[in-house]
């Protein structure tokens, strides 16, 4: 690789970065509307949030369909059209005059556009690099991983002092002008721009798997289940903690800053899991990365006092952030290039819907026993499950030796 397209592969990881906090952060904002959309409409609280469940599945849906595109037409047009429709989708919700135009506006739209940013770009990005790939996807994972930080404060701060309308019509305003010329930095990667003549042995073997036979795969398989397990394991724990928190007796806004500590404290874990994964492999870094979330979220279960949240939280926030960069670059690790769109896109869907699995479950759990105790059990038996999907890929043969599924 040229000294030229060494430098450059840094801006594809600073742009990918950006453009993921934009995308996350404006899809997130809806939390921190939710309060003044349903005192201001009188819609109900359940139907605004239902927009948030509708946007993960628009972005499980969405990604496998993005991720197939980038891999055809390029990953530059792919996440254009998505900063687009973020941001028209944003600006046409803060018009809605009816929950369900809310609801489509806000979930489908901008669930669909979030969903044209991760995998995408995630792929894109393990195609720049051959050395330091592991730290490069933590670092665009660690951009999208600022939006809570970044993003759902400003919301706050608008809507704090403009009408809640204004205020997601200046989200929107500052997603285009932000996101739509950074879109344009975006580049293939250079083993993609221009086949290279007479290729080496990496890229005879490529075209003998096509993705009909990829998807057909046990590493496939077993990289979407582990996706799925993961995100199912982290997900009940991340919605229900305040809640958790407030029921033990823990005011709220200190409540709060224990999810804040979980975003924090995944920043340090997404950069170390990526340094850990380069210097001794992404698939065993996240058995073991898979194994420390599962007892970690049993912790939750011993917490009461405020500062055994901050200890779990701490924890639980490093393991469960850290884990997720490992996947794309397990794919690139296992898979040809040309179709890293649509391997990621699958291993983003089968996470997005882990995601939206935990919150519906942990409502039902705490309804039903008045506790969150079997929310955390339940959580560490889809961990070790994760873990042990995860161990069985680490046995696999590598990619020039795939055994196909049948």
């Amino acid at each position: 690789m040229s000294t030229p397209t060494k430098h450059y592969r840094w801006i594809i990881v600073a742009a990918g970065g950006l453009l993921g906090c934009l995308a996350i952060g404006g899809l997130f904002s809806l939390p921190v509307f939710l309060r003044p959309i349903a005192q201001d409409t009188g819609w109900s609280t359940t139907g605004i949030s239902a927009a948030m469940t509708l946007a993960f599945l628009a972005l499980a849906l969405g990604s496998i369909v993005w991720g197939t595109l980038s891999d055809r037409l390029g990953p530059r047009p792919v996440v254009l059209a998505g900063s687009v429709l973020l941001a028209g989708g944003l600006a046409l919700a803060s018009l809605a005059t009816s929950l369900a135009a809310f609801q489509l506006l806000f979930g489908v739209v901008v669930g669909l556009s979030a969903a044209a940013i991760f995998a995408p770009m995630m792929a894109c990005v393990t195609g720049w690099f051959d050395t330091q790939r592991s730290l490069a996807v933590s670092l665009v994972s660690a951009g999208m991983g600022m939006a809570p930080m970044t993003m759902s404060p400003l919301a706050a701060w608008l809507v704090q002092t403009h009408y809640w309308r204004s205020a997601l019509q200046i989200i929107a305003a500052l997603v285009a002008a932000l996101m739509l010329p950074v879109a344009l930095l975006v580049r293939r990667p250079p083993g993609l721009a221009a086949p290279a003549p007479g290729g080496g042995a990496a890229p005879a073997l490529e075209p003998a798997l096509s993705v009909a036979q990829a998807m057909r795969s046990a590493p496939f398989l077993i990289l979407v289940l582990t996706s799925f397990l993961s995100c199912a394991t982290h997900s009940g724990p991340i919605f229900h903690t305040v809640n958790y928190a407030v029921a033990c007796g823990i005011p709220l806004m200190a409540a709060v800053s224990i999810y804040s500590l979980e975003g924090l404290a995944g920043m340090g874990g997404r950069l170390v899991f990526g340094l850990l994964g380069d210097r001794f492999g992404a698939a065993r870094v996240l058995v073991l990365a898979l194994l420390a979330q599962a007892l970690v979220v049993l912790g939750y279960v011993a917490a009461a006092q405020l500062a055994g949240f901050y200890a779990v939280a701490g924890l639980f926030g490093f393991t469960y952030a850290g884990v997720m960069p490992l996947f794309a670059v397990i794919a690139r690790d296992n898979f040809p290039l040309r179709m890293m769109g649509t391997v990621i896109g699958s291993c983003t869907m089968a996470s997005s819907l882990g995601m939206a699995l935990g919150p519906v479950l942990g409502g039902l759990i705490y309804d039903s026993t008045s506790s969150y105790a079997w929310l955390f059990i339940g959580a560490f038996a889809l961990g070790l499950g994760a873990c042990l999907s995860a161990l069985a890929f680490t046995r696999l043969p590598r990619r020039a030796q795939v055994a196909l599924a049948t």
